[in-house]
């Protein structure tokens, strides 16, 4: 039975003047000791997806207690565009930090990139396109979806959404997601395709398979799961190491359209689920003074082999709130740092305030 012995908060990123959302993010250890935690950090007074935004990083100099000194890591202008999103750090082979992002590009399509550091995180070099351009598209990557596999391959989860122009020569968005995973068998310096096309089966299906993640079980296999509006996560597994998967079907965890997260614990090998449990029931109200989605309560769950799952623990659970996009950093087997987007109605949306709880089971 999963029990928490104390959960508080140790930082919270508001919006403000000229800074109108910080959200969705990612943790890694630097070489001393420190945890960095960069983010989606909006550099004007909007919030939308595609307004100006960059990357920057808060640290911790004593183990998650507290978070301080800003910085900049990566400016989108001094990449030739205004919005740089969604965040996955790794630690390379090699010692190098890896910094993973979504570079949204001024036609509407978007890209996927990794930027390495050698002097943990002063400075970035070395940009890698991780999706190759077969087909153009608007790819979406959560944060925090960047997987190294017990046999050292990478894996980046992605929806694709389609864009064109319409008869008004008007750019167009297509809501509907496939899902596709890409691949790299030598720490990033190239990417492949993975031959699959993750398509939602349901025909009542409005978005498709959106904000897949990926997880690795105890025997091996992969376990991918998708954002839906079925009123469950979807979810898809490969026995032998992702050449060939069983069909999308719903899941075991109900959900809004809101991204689920699960990742394994290095410390004691436990897998843990951080989602929203509750969809909107016929007694749930769709309309809102703010965007919420339903996106609260937001729970955390707890499971030895990756499959099945423990109680819930609620982590927040304010319904004037949303709660969404969380990250999950390891400090040990009992110790967690877990981020997610925790706005409220004076915030404008759930997506413009991030918070970073510390939770000791």
């Amino acid at each position: 039975m999963l029990e928490i012995k104390e959960q508080k908060t140790v930082c919270e990123i508001s919006p403000q003047k000229g800074n109108g959302r910080n959200s969705e993010g990612d943790f890694i250890t630097l070489k001393d000791g420190t945890i960095m935690f960069a983010y989606s950090r909006y550099n004007s007074d909007g919030g939308e997806d595609d307004d100006s935004c960059d990357i920057a990083a808060l640290f911790s100099y004593d183990n998650g207690e507290s978070f301080s000194d800003m910085r900049i890591l990566v400016r989108a202008e001094d990449l030739g565009v205004k919005n740089l999103m969604c965040v996955s750090l790794l630690r390379m082979q090699n010692g190098d930090i890896g910094l993973f992002f979504l570079k949204k590009l001024e036609n509407g399509f978007s890209e996927y990139y990794l930027l390495l550091s050698d002097d943990e995180a002063k400075s970035f070099y070395s940009q890698k396109k991780c999706l190759p351009d077969t087909f153009k598209s608007y790819y979406v990557v959560n944060n925090a979806r960047v997987l190294r596999t017990s046999d050292s391959r990478l894996f980046i989860p992605v929806a694709s959404h389609r864009r064109g122009i319409d008869e008004n020569n008007e750019l167009q968005f297509d809501y509907y997601a496939f899902s596709l995973l890409f691949c790299s068998e030598d720490d990033g310096n190239t990417w492949k395709e993975i031959n699959v096309k993750f398509a939602n089966p349901n025909p009542n299906s409005e978005t498709g398979l959106q904000e897949p993640g990926i997880i690795e079980l105890k025997n091996g296999s992969l376990y991918t799961y998708f954002r839906t509006d079925c009123l469950c996560q979807y979810e898809s597994i490969s026995v032998d190491g992702g050449k060939t998967w069983t069909s999308p079907a719903p899941g075991k965890f109900t959900s809004p359209e809101a991204p689920m997260l699960i990742r394994q614990n290095p410390f004691s090998g436990k897998y843990y689920s951080i989602y929203n449990p509750i969809p909107f029931y016929n007694t749930r109200s769709e309309e809102e003074e703010f965007f919420q989605a339903g996106r609260t309560p937001i729970i955390l769950r707890e499971s030895d082999d990756g499959i099945n799952y423990s109680n819930e623990i609620i982590l927040e659970n304010d319904e004037d709130k949303g709660y969404c996009y969380p990250a999950v950093y390891f400090i040990d087997e009992k110790t967690l740092l877990i981020s997610f987007c925790a706005g409220g109605k004076e915030d404008g949306s759930c997506l413009n305030k991030t918070i970073i709880k510390k939770i000791l089971l």
